[in-house]
């Protein structure tokens, strides 16, 4: 019988899911389609995780009056060929599986507008794996303040009294520092767009290289006289 619950709340792009190129590669169509210049590659990768039109506007310097048409040009990309073209990271299923079959609740916690969220998971037949899917506004215009607090707030808040703990899994700075505003820890992974420096500059002492090293350091939260028999 389950008598210690966690909460498990999961970054999407980066972390559950590997865009391939989508998120990358839509951004530079849509720069191009409009005129603009192109973004680096390190600058392509810091744009995966914030809101699409921080980036834009804050990387990409794309002008205001042209946030609208870019967005939605990579929106249309996106849905037509990205989704389809994403693909979950090795393991992140099975570590999903054996924590819902141990009885833990498992979310996710995105930056990505939370409908679209809905629409890759559904794609990628993930979507029955999550008690819930906490995202940003459909507005992207109208990006919260806060950026993934207010996200892993809302997703506390949402299944409250439900757990015992509760974890953040992600592969960015600021899934960390959302986490830690909100008083969680947050397990880093390797396999994403962050990198060691980054992790280390946020406040992380660990990070998830593998999935299995993953499940393992989210295990470990559970107190060690009630973690017997579980999985």
């Amino acid at each position: 019988m389950m008598n210690y619950r966690l909460l498990v709340l999961f970054d999407l792009d980066g972390t559950l899911v590997d865009p391939a190129g989508a998120i990358t590669g839509g951004i530079t169509a849509s720069l191009q389609a409009h005129g603009l210049p192109e973004a680096s590659e390190d600058q392509l990768r810091a744009m995966v995780g914030p809101p699409l039109v921080t980036s834009l506007r804050e990387i990409a310097g794309v002008p205001e009056q042209l946030l609208d048409p870019v967005i939605a040009h990579y929106r249309e990309g996106y849905r037509r060929h990205g989704m389809a073209g994403s693909r979950p990271y090795p393991g992140v299923i099975e570590v999903v599986e054996r924590l819902r079959a141990a009885g833990h609740l498992v979310a996710v916690a995105t930056q990505k507008p939370q409908g679209l969220a809905g629409e890759l998971l559904r794609v990628q037949q993930m979507d029955g794996l999550f008690e819930s899917i906490n995202g940003s506004t459909d507005e992207e215009q109208a990006p919260g303040p806060g950026g993934k607090t207010p996200i892993i707030a809302a997703a506390l808040a949402r299944h409250e009294g439900r757990y015992d703990d509760a974890v953040m899994v992600g592969d960015r700075s600021h899934d960390i520092s959302g986490a830690a505003a909100n008083g969680l820890d947050c397990i880093p992974v390797g396999w994403g767009f962050g990198s060691p420096e980054e992790f280390s500059a946020a406040g992380a002492t660990e990070t998830a290289e593998t999935a299995e090293a993953l499940l393992d350091l989210i295990l470990a939260r559970v107190p060690q006289e009630v973690r017997h028999g579980h999985l």
